[in-house]
């Protein structure tokens, strides 16, 4: 984050641009689903197409979403989710045990995974074409660049990308979740480790729309050691998801009358 002034207030700076939403409900659950098809399906044709225009998987059922929508124009503007453990069969692979069953360090899986209903699977980041617009960036559905922060004359901070992953780890938290497992592009692995997400490969490279590494997170040490200017953006977020959950807990009586 070499350039960024000291000054800078992160926190408000998201809060001027996004704000975080747990994607608790049908309607923004497909919202989430209709951005994804347009990152993953349209612009990137990694997956096919649907008439419906919404991506959905097996996974969807039992993961915690979550959505940034822009202050400015109301839209959708990235979305990720943790894929759960499945409930009634928690021994069930995560889709990365199945995308690297070659590659992964299986006894270093088992042994600091322990309970797998602590543990789940970031998984379908995006964010929407209107701010994957630098070089670089079209070729992915959401990734950290050398540009991304600027330089001392003209600094910049990725925001959208910064507060989905601090929306990861708020609803990790709020879940119990000890530990998160990614499929990561050896740069952006590299670019988070620098950020202070911190990291672990858990296996060699795997080929799944180029190069992927496996990669393990603590949450509570990642939290636990925010640089501050994650830390501004990780209270903001944590303050809108808590937000949306009493929200939601406050029209589950209207919904049952």
């Amino acid at each position: 984050m070499n350039g960024l002034p000291d000054t800078l207030d992160t926190g408000a700076g998201f809060s001027r641009y996004f704000e975080m939403l747990p994607a608790l409900g049908r309607e923004q659950q497909e919202q989430t689903y209709r951005l994804r098809h347009q990152v993953y399906c349209e612009d990137l044709g990694w997956e096919e197409r649907r008439t419906d225009a919404l991506e959905t998987d097996e996974h969807d059922a039992h993961s915690l979403h979550c959505l940034a929508r822009s202050k400015q124009s109301g839209n959708l503007a990235g979305c990720v989710r943790l894929v759960l453990a499945r409930p009634g069969d928690p021994g069930h692979p995560f889709p990365f045990e199945l995308t690297c069953a070659e590659t992964l360090d299986r006894a270093l899986i088992d042994r600091l995974a322990g309970n797998r209903q602590r543990v789940a699977e970031v998984s379908r980041l995006a964010i929407g074409r209107d701010y994957r617009r630098r070089r670089g960036e079209e070729a992915s559905p959401g990734t950290l660049l050398e540009s991304s922060f600027g330089t001392a004359e003209q600094p910049r901070f990725p925001y959208l990308l910064v507060g989905l992953y601090m929306a990861v780890f708020v609803v990790a938290e709020r879940h119990q979740l000890d530990t998160l497992f990614l499929l990561v592009e050896p740069r952006l692995s590299r670019h988070l480790n620098h950020l202070g997400i911190g990291n672990q490969p858990i296996g060699r490279a795997a080929e799944h729309r180029g190069l992927r590494v496996p990669a393990m997170i603590d949450v509570a040490q990642v939290i636990a050691n925010l640089n501050p200017r994650l830390r501004g953006v990780f209270d903001v977020v944590a303050r809108e998801i808590a937000t949306g959950y009493l929200a939601a807990a406050a029209s589950l009586p209207e919904q049952g009358r």
